[in-house]
């Protein structure tokens, strides 16, 4: 038997209380929201109380102001998300089934369609405001990967969203018959923990960089530049773990065992792949505008 590691019993509920019959729990993915949302909320504030670190010596907007644009972004994440996995991944079912599209508490999310809700929620307050949208949409790139690490921790908490089938010695043996569904596999099957590889690359590692650049190099005076870097980082790791994850089961046939959204002969993406790819386009294109756009150290 390969070497592989069993999954910990951690438990998705912290804590949980019946109060008149009814049963109400905090998860971990819960809190993870709760936490990112709070970290990068006093990341942001405090960023707009140094104005050096902006074009001009003057911060886009007052820290006060921040606690407003918090709630627009949350409505984009929620509508965005669940919209986005109507769309994406399972436009057929839902068609069919239109009164399931808004019940976000049966699950169903897509990253990808809550950034878009994101951007558009940024672009609508900065308007309503006369805020440099660009600068804003920069200092929200700056924090939300802390939101990614510990959402993706929260999906290894839960044994969702796990890896490919492998043989290597970290290969985590998730709970459950759907994890150990595995082809060709005699006794347990042991899989890419892709939470934690996505929790790296997409949370830790990208949330160094983009605060580095903007606290330490001075990114933040070339409005567009963390934003490029965040689309263009995020895009790259999610296209990389892609290979190991897991993909959506409505992707997998028997002509197609890698669920690949878009292919040719056993050859092409999966859905995580192709909307990566526009993504990593418009972020090194952010980026080249930015720094040659003459949006400088006004």
């Amino acid at each position: 038997m390969q070497a592989s590691i069993t999954f910990p019993e951690i438990s998705p509920e912290i804590v949980s209380v019946t109060l008149f019959g009814m049963e109400f729990a905090l998860r971990w993915y819960a809190l993870a929201y709760i936490a990112g949302i709070v970290i990068g909320w006093r990341i942001v504030v405090a960023a707009m109380r140094r104005p050096a670190l902006w074009p001009g010596d003057r911060a886009p907007m007052e820290p006060k102001d921040v606690e407003d644009l918090l709630s627009w972004v949350i409505l984009g994440v929620i509508f965005g998300g669940r919209l986005g996995y109507v769309l994406f991944y399972q436009p057929g079912y839902y068609l069919a089934n239109p009164g399931q599209v808004l019940q976000v508490w049966q699950g169903g999310m897509a990253f990808h369609g809550g950034l878009l809700g994101v951007v558009l929620a940024v672009i609508l307050f900065s308007r309503a405001r006369g805020i440099n949208w660009i600068s804003v949409a920069d200092a929200l790139c700056m924090v939300t990967p802390v939101g990614l690490l510990l959402g993706r921790i929260a999906n290894f908490i839960n044994a969702e969203l796990w890896g490919r089938p492998t043989d290597l010695p970290w290969g985590v043996i998730f709970p459950g018959a759907a994890a150990q569904d595995c082809a060709g596999v005699a006794g347990l099957c042991a899989r890419h923990p892709s939470q934690l590889y996505e929790a790296a690359l997409e949370g830790l590692i990208l949330g160094a960089v983009l605060l580095w650049l903007g606290w330490r190099r001075g990114a933040l005076r070339f409005p567009g530049t963390l934003t490029g870097v965040f689309f263009a980082g995020y895009g790259a790791a999610r296209f990389v773990v892609e290979f190991v994850r897991q993909p959506d089961a409505q992707f997998v046939s028997p002509g197609n065992p890698l669920g690949l959204a878009f292919h040719v002969e056993g050859y092409g993406l999966t859905m995580g792949q192709t909307l990566s790819l526009p993504m990593i386009a418009f972020g090194l294109g952010m980026v080249f505008w930015a720094r040659h756009s003459g949006r400088t150290l006004a």
